[in-house]
């Protein structure tokens, strides 16, 4: 099995290519610590190795955000636990009645809601996840224009994720969405 891996924007954060689909398209999982990773067998072995204190995955990828050291070190140590996970066949996330996710309630939308998300699905998310990142929508407030967002994988945490909110969704929708004030990460 080759891993490939390549840099972010986010200088503490790696993007690992398997050669093989992770989550599946449209589908994400973002554990940000060792107590979020309880169902997923493989980001409890990544969370083992020392200074790790981000996992994401993606499509067919995962990110990898350290908190300290030198990726020269924890590169063997990370590769070696995504090679091992996937030659062992064992599953990404465990799944039982008792750990199923609760149903999430759907909210009435507006039609400036579904253009928002919209917009966010077809032409921020597939930016991001080139990044290593995700970025979904988590609300507008119609009253004052902004709309939430909530940022995972290299997103968060990356010095220029501000930059992008600001300069690159903040202007689109304020483009196609006139209703849109401001954007700002949840």
């Amino acid at each position: 099995m080759f891993i490939q891996t390549e840099s972010t924007p986010n200088p503490a954060t790696l993007k690992f290519l398997p050669g093989r689909e992770v989550m599946g398209e449209g589908k994400v999982a973002d554990f940000d610590g060792p107590e979020s990773a309880g169902r997923s067998p493989l980001a409890r072995a990544l969370f083992e190795v020392p200074d790790v204190s981000r996992v994401f995955f993606g499509a067919d990828f995962i990110t990898v955000t350290k908190t300290d050291g030198d990726w020269k070190h924890l590169k063997p140590a990370i590769l070696g636990a995504i090679m091992e996970h996937f030659t062992r066949d064992l599953p990404l996330i465990e799944t039982s009645d008792e750990h199923a996710p609760a149903a999430l309630s759907e909210e009435e939308e507006s039609e400036v809601v579904a253009q928002i998300k919209d917009l966010i699905e077809t032409r921020v998310r597939p930016a991001v996840a080139q990044d290593g990142g995700d970025i979904t929508y988590h609300g507008f407030d119609e009253a004052s224009g902004i709309v939430y967002l909530h940022m995972r994988g290299s997103c968060a945490g990356c010095p220029s994720a501000t930059l992008t909110l600001r300069n690159g969704i903040e202007n689109m929708l304020r483009h196609y969405v006139p209703e849109v004030s401001a954007v700002e990460a949840v």
